[in-house]
């Protein structure tokens, strides 16, 4: 297993639309372990392909509190929505910064599994709202999107000037 570099906005490559994932072999079940030991090392609950330089559509996911009920949806989609909450988000790719976002209370979700069979489940609370924004990340799109452009563009400056820093 291996940690793989998490990328941090404003890395372009971050709004890459992912591609789906049409082949279920060993590499894919290895980029999986790896996205998991990536995740929990961060420390987060979530991780998708996208924040690690992979184009596919496939995330890892653990809400739990033990960190023992690991998830992964590859080819997910939202098949339906119910109702409205808002949640105060963090991103592995924004670290250090929260913001409140308003999504789908409650939602069903069909995906495929590492070996490639199709299953749906429903999801709601914390569980519901990590899938909605691992989702985001398949489509190019950062929970920064969903606030103002001056509170975004000051979390960016911030950010660009810490990576300056550091290296």
């Amino acid at each position: 297993m291996a940690l793989l570099n998490i990328l941090q906005f404003p890395d372009p490559r971050l709004r890459t639309r992912a591609k789906p994932v049409e082949v279920f072999d060993d590499n894919l079940a290895t980029l999986v372990r790896d996205m998991f030991e990536t995740m929990y090392e961060a420390p987060g609950i979530g991780l998708a392909a996208t924040q690690v330089d992979v184009h596919r559509r496939l995330l890892v996911m653990d809400v739990s509190e033990d960190k023992d009920q690991s998830r992964v949806l590859i080819n997910p989609e939202l098949i339906e929505t119910q109702g409205e909450e808002e949640m105060d988000e963090g991103c592995l790719s924004v670290p250090g910064y929260y913001e409140t976002v308003r999504r789908a209370e409650k939602i069903r979700v069909r995906a495929q599994d590492v070996s490639g069979k199709v299953f749906e489940f429903d999801a709601d609370g914390l569980e519901a709202v990590c899938i909605q924004h691992e989702m985001d990340h398949l489509e190019g799109k950062l929970f920064v999107d969903y606030i103002s452009s001056l509170k975004r563009d000051r979390i960016r400056k911030k950010l660009e000037k810490q990576k300056k820093i550091a290296s």
